[in-house]
């Protein structure tokens, strides 16, 4: 594959196959399959869902990690949302596929086999467990009967599986109707507080979340509800309460599972302010906690760049792909490598993220987003401008709003990419996050527009928040502001400058 350095404008091999079919016919050809796929579960039944795994994914049993849980708490974890090792989950989805043959119209039997398979597919960054998620949650929905709690279970599921899948609206649009069947469970308020996220409604996600607060949630369930609030905070721009909320509720969770997980979340906040040793030291903690946990160990790689431990970033990068290979993970390697001009194994990184990108929409999930930021970047801008377009106007979010910025940036239309950076980065517009990729973003398309003033302002903003935010893009922002005659106070090492 080609690569196209980072700014540059020259063409690069497109992230989709080659030769692409037309636009209309590419979506038409997504929701095809999408409509395919969900329309097995009636036909299938209980034995295209249980059909062997294929050798692939039997072959390599589970890394060590934390001890086995109990059953039940596995099951009341999957069914909340709540963070489960790996080898608990299988061991879980075995347990349900043998309920479900004994049992065939045992509706919480499907909603936990569901449930499990949907935290299976988001910890393994594998979208095959989707489908396979979807038929379970949907057979439960049809044997469910009248009553509220198994029909909530069940469309709170699915709710869950249309967030895992980027579908917010659908995701939406189940939670609403979980919500109304069971007001007071709080389980039913985090997927959809991830939907309204996921549309940009944030008044409705703060809403929410406050009648989640409200409920007296039992002391075993308030770290998933402190996790909630975290996410919350942080979409606010309320970083101490986010860090506050999240740093206990990993000191009060059940298992090592969770306690890793929300320890990770802690290392991406202090990532996401520059401090580098405390995110390596969180990151680390949840790898030793869970072995398997996938977000620690790329998040590790990308601190290690970080600190200019390139060789152990790229250790670390490796390690997580070859556990889980998940297309956002291969994308940071592949611009890891480009900072080091390393771009034959790049080129190799991004072939891994075209292969997981079309196994995830062969799952049914939306990616859109990501497939339009490597374009933008790396491929074809105005390809990228097109789809998310189309991904703003179903699901307006702020990640959305700045991809579409900076896409339309890169494709040369400056003026109307600023109008979107500005939703992704003022407070007054919806963009609360504090985030220096996006305040990069910003400030890049101002120097564009010779808007010399704003642009210093919003590049040495991107600095000031995490010097250290991508490979690439901490270069270029230092390298805009040479130009406009403002050098950083605080270099970076010498091997990121």
């Amino acid at each position: 594959m080609e690569i196209r350095p980072y700014g540059s404008s020259a063409p690069a091999t497109s992230l989709v196959a080659e030769p692409p079919p037309p636009r209309r016919s590419r979506r038409l050809l997504r929701r095809l399959l999408v409509t395919v796929l969900a329309g097995s579960a009636a036909a299938g039944g209980v034995l295209m869902l249980l059909s062997p795994e294929p050798a692939h994914r039997r072959a390599a049993p589970p890394a060590a990690g934390p001890r086995a849980q109990s059953p039940a708490l596995t099951a009341a974890a999957v069914t909340s949302g709540v963070p489960a090792a790996l080898p608990d989950l299988a061991a879980l989805i075995g347990r349900q596929e043998s309920a479900v043959r004994a049992r065939p119209r045992d509706a919480r039997a499907w909603a936990v086999l569901g449930a499990a398979y949907v935290q299976q597919g988001r910890s393994t960054a594998d979208a095959a467990d989707f489908p396979k998620a979807e038929r379970a949650l949907r057979t439960s929905l049809a044997v469910a009967g009248t009553g509220p709690a198994e029909r909530a279970a069940a469309l709170g599921g699915l709710a869950a599986l249309a967030n895992a899948r980027r579908d917010f609206p659908t995701a939406k649009r189940y939670g609403e109707q979980a919500l109304k069947l069971t007001p007071k469970r709080w389980s039913a308020y985090p997927p959809l507080i991830d939907a309204y996220t996921g549309l940009g409604d944030y008044k409705a996600a703060r809403g929410a979340l406050d009648k989640l607060l409200a409920l007296r949630t039992r002391g075993a369930d308030r770290p998933a509800v402190m996790a909630r609030a975290s996410a919350v905070y942080r979409d606010r721009g309320w970083r101490e309460d986010s860090v506050a909320q999240l740093t206990d509720a990993a000191a009060a969770a059940r298992t090592p599972a969770e306690q890793a997980a929300y320890l990770t979340g802690v290392g991406q906040l202090a990532w996401e302010r520059g401090d580098r040793e405390e995110a390596l030291r969180h990151f680390e903690a949840a790898v030793r906690l869970d072995p398997g946990r996938r977000a620690a160990l790329s998040a590790k790689g990308r601190t290690l760049a970080a600190l200019g431990r390139t060789d152990e970033a790229v250790a670390a990068y490796r390690a997580a792909l070859a556990r889980q290979p998940d297309a956002r993970d291969a994308l940071e390697l592949g611009e890891l490598y480009e900072s080091l001009g390393r771009y034959e194994d790049a080129g190799q990184s991004y072939g891994l993220l075209r292969d997981r990108v079309r196994r995830s929409v062969a799952g049914g999930v939306d990616e859109e987003l990501l497939i339009g930021q490597f374009e933008a970047d790396h491929a074809d801008a105005e390809d990228a401008v097109e789809r998310l377009r189309e991904e703003w106007r179903r699901q307006p979010g702020i990640e959305v709003a700045d991809a579409l910025g900076w896409a339309l940036h890169r494709a040369g239309e400056d003026t109307e990419a600023l109008t979107y950076a500005s939703v992704a980065t003022d407070k007054a517009k919806g963009g609360g996050v504090i985030s220096a990729l996006y305040a990069f973003h910003r400030g890049m398309i101002e120097r564009e527009l010779e808007l010399d003033g704003p642009a210093r302002r919003h590049l040495e903003e991107a600095l000031r928040i995490n010097p250290y935010f991508s490979p690439l893009g901490a270069a270029a922002a230092r390298k805009a502001l040479r130009g406009l005659g403002e050098i950083p106070d605080e270099p970076p090492p010498d091997d990121m400058s």
